[in-house]
């Protein structure tokens, strides 16, 4: 792999796990923590939707974010010829 192409490579690697990881920490701490009050007045199968993010949610957010990572570097990979 040339050195631009490969830099271009891990400059997007970079760029969608800072993106991911944003969406994690917002859906673990700003939904699951600070902003578990407001979000109780809301109910999610009977039960309030902050609990609901702090208990199941962001750990259901995770496992989807890790299948997201795993399509995007597939993809990353192939279009750089990387891939195995």
């Amino acid at each position: 792999m040339q050195q631009d192409a490969m830099k271009n490579y891990w400059r997007t690697n970079v760029t969608y796990m800072i993106i991911l990881l944003t969406i994690w920490a917002l859906v673990s701490y700003v939904f699951g923590i600070f902003l578990v009050e407001p979000l109780n007045t809301i109910k999610l199968g009977g039960f309030p939707l902050g609990f609901w993010f702090a208990q199941q949610g962001a750990i259901y957010v995770f496992v989807c974010l890790i299948f997201i990572y795993y399509v995007l570097m597939s993809r990353l990979d192939k279009k750089y010829d990387v891939h195995e």
